[in-house]
This record gives C-alpha cells, sequence and structure tokens, in this order.
C-alpha cells in the first residue's frame, strides 16, 4: 500500500481548474519531486495533501485512510516553504524545538531531539544562535531539522531551495538526498528547478495544465520525454514534425535514422543536440549544410545554434570545446538514431 495516495484530486478556483483528476502514489521511503512551469499545479497538489486546501473532487489518502475530515496538524505531515518561514523572536533550538513542544514533549526530550537533528543538519552548535544572524543555506537548514523535529510519516518541499544561489543549492540538493535516505523520510516535493529535481529524486513527476504529463524516474523522463510539451519543458528545442516509416523518419531536416520499434506514422521527433555530429563542408561531405548562427559557452561543452542552408528550422548542437566551430563558419550536420527520439504522443500536444 502506498503511504500518499491522491485518487482523482481535482482542484478549481472559479473556472480555473488547478488540479485536473489527478492520480498519484508515493511509496514508503520514496523521494519524489513535482516539477512543472508556474501555473502548473504543483504546489496547489502540496496544499491539498498538507490540508490547507480541500478538494472540489476526488480524496487524499495517507497510509490508506481519507484525510477529508482531519486537520492540518493531525496529518503527521511536515511542511517547509523556500522562504523557511523561521521565527525571528526564537533562537535556533527555540524554531526546531517548536513542533515539539506543540505536541507535548518534555523539555528532556526537545533539548536531545534538537541537538541530535542539528548534528545531523551540519550545525551542531548553533542552537543558541539567532536567526537573523544565519545565511541562507543556515537558516534552509534550521528550517529542515525543525520540519523533521515531530518525525512526519510525511515530509513536504515547497521549492525549499529557491532562494539560495545555484551554487549553494547544487550542494545542498546532494546533502539532502543523502539526508532522506539515511533517515528512510518519505518526500513529496515541488520545483521548478529541473536540476533541483533530478538531483533530489527516486521519482519525478512532471506537471502541466494541472494534469500529470509524465511520471517515471530521473534517467527514464529524460531519456524519454512523453510529449512535446515535456521535451519543451526540458529545455529541448529540436522538435520537428515527421513522417516515420520503418527506421526513418521524413523531416524538415530530411530523412533521419531512429530506432528499431520506434512509433509510426505522423509524430513529432526530438534531435538530441549532443547527437548532433558536425563536420566540414568539404567535397564528399554528407549531412545538413548549416551556418553556425551563435554560441554559448556551456562550462566544458558549447552549444551551438545552426541555420540550415535550406531554409528549414534552426537546430540546437553541443559539442566540446575545442571542437566548437566558430560563429559564421560552414558545418554540415549528421544524426545517428540514439538521438533522434520518436516521441510517443499525437503529434501537436
Amino acid at each position: 500500500m502506498a503511504l500518499l495516495t491522491l485518487d482523482g484530486v481535482t482542484v478549481r478556483f472559479g473556472s480555473h481548474t488547478a488540479l485536473d483528476a489527478v492520480r498519484l502514489d508515493v511509496a514508503e521511503h520514496e523521494i519524489v519531486s513535482v516539477l512543472g512551469p508556474s501555473g502548473s499545479g504543483k504546489s496547489t497538489l502540496l496544499r491539498v495533501v498538507a490540508g490547507l486546501g480541500a478538494p472540489d473532487a476526488g480524496r487524499v489518502l495517507l497510509d490508506g485512510a481519507d484525510q477529508a475530515a482531519v486537520p492540518v496538524h493531525r496529518r503527521g505531515v511536515g511542511l517547509m516553504f523556500q522562504d523557511h518561514q523561521l521565527f525571528p523572536q526564537r533562537d535556533v533550538a527555540g524554531n526546531v524545538a517548536f513542533g515539539l513542544r506543540m505536541r507535548g514533549a518534555s523539555r528532556a526530550d526537545q533539548a536531545a531531539r534538537v541537538a541530535e537533528l542539528l548534528d545531523l543538519v551540519g550545525l551542531p552548535d548553533a542552537g543558541g544562535r539567532a536567526v537573523a544572524a544565519l545565511s541562507g543555506g543556515e537558516q534552509q537548514r534550521v528550517a529542515l531539522a525543525r520540519a523533521l523535529a515531530p518525525r512526519p510519516r510525511l515530509l513536504m518541499l515547497d521549492e525549499p531551495l529557491g532562494q539560495l544561489d545555484r551554487g549553494l543549492r547544487e550542494r545542498l540538493v546532494v546533502e539532502l538526498r543523502a539526508l532522506f535516505n539515511r533517515l528512510g523520510t518519505t518526500v513529496l516535493a515541488v520545483t521548478h528547478d529541473q536540476g533541483e529535481a533530478f538531483a533530489l529524486a527516486d521519482r519525478v513527476v512532471v506537471m502541466g495544465g494541472g494534469r500529470i504529463a509524465q511520471t517515471g524516474t530521473p534517467a527514464d523522463v529524460w531519456q524519454r520525454p512523453a510529449s512535446a510539451f515535456v521535451a519543451r519543458f526540458l529545455g529541448f528545442d529540436n522538435l520537428v514534425p515527421a513522417t516515420v516509416s520503418g527506421e526513418v523518419a521524413d523531416t524538415p531536416w530530411g530523412k533521419l535514422p531512429v530506432a528499431p520499434g520506434s512509433p509510426q506514422g505522423e509524430r513529432t521527433v526530438l534531435v538530441r543536440p549532443a547527437g548532433v555530429r558536425l563536420a566540414g563542408t568539404g567535397e564528399g561531405a554528407e549531412g545538413l549544410r548549416c551556418t553556425v548562427g551563435a554560441r554559448t559557452f556551456r562550462g566544458s561543452r558549447v552549444a551551438v545554434l545552426l541555420r540550415p542552408e535550406d531554409g528549414s528550422p534552426p537546430l540546437d548542437a553541443e559539442c566540446a570545446l575545442a571542437e566548437a566551430p566558430a560563429e559564421g563558419a560552414a558545418v554540415s550536420a549528421a544524426f545517428g538514431p540514439a538521438d533522434v527520439l520518436v516521441l510517443p504522443d499525437a503529434p501537436g500536444r
């Protein structure tokens, strides 16, 4: 049995449907990231699970029990927001102990649990410090310790690292995953940051328009987007209509090889930028003839915008820094079947 089940949950705000018959299971000890653009319904989903809003239809179940009549403070869930919402008048220990105090824990139990958690999140000597004196990363750790203190059966994170700079986010998300795995915590996190979601989660749920567009392991979602919407949200722009017959896709960029067993007929094709092979345009050169329109440095890799000479849509490629052609250079682009993906959904979706 799943620890958390959303069974056909629908939420409406006037004429707007924020959640549309959403069905989702989260297993015990699983870390699930709900990913989507603004307005996709991910934060509404979190609020409904927490009991901060009621669904217009459907059910929220924890351990198989319907939560419709269960108030927020009795659901046994922890909730951590991106702005941390720490109490400025309390020191670090007072913030971490807040939930324990509300549940009637003794002072001795509070002190022991606070010390345990501050050590766990890497702030062993911070109990007496004022929260205003903490850095953003330290405040995030205190908020996490406070959410974990009452031992929630489900911990929910709402854009937990959203206010931190990228370098700190990348370090903390690795620490969070290791911590949750060590504790066996069941986590439901919502974010718009793809890197954060993929680094943290055992399973990623992509939402759009109040519906679940795709769910799967980070590798599955990244390697096999279920629709053009998911592919574009993940940052893939090389999407074109195609007619697939056998192992060939007839596209605006020419006839491209596709993997055996690819969906057939009128489809949308995704070409992965890293799989576009660039070469010169000398005598005998094969492939799509293009001009390099722009280059964008991304560390050890360079994103290259190609403009086909035949007027077909622009094409993104990616190559090593040492191999990146100059802006304005003439190149030919070739494609391999491993990097040409036929999307399973109907064209235009």
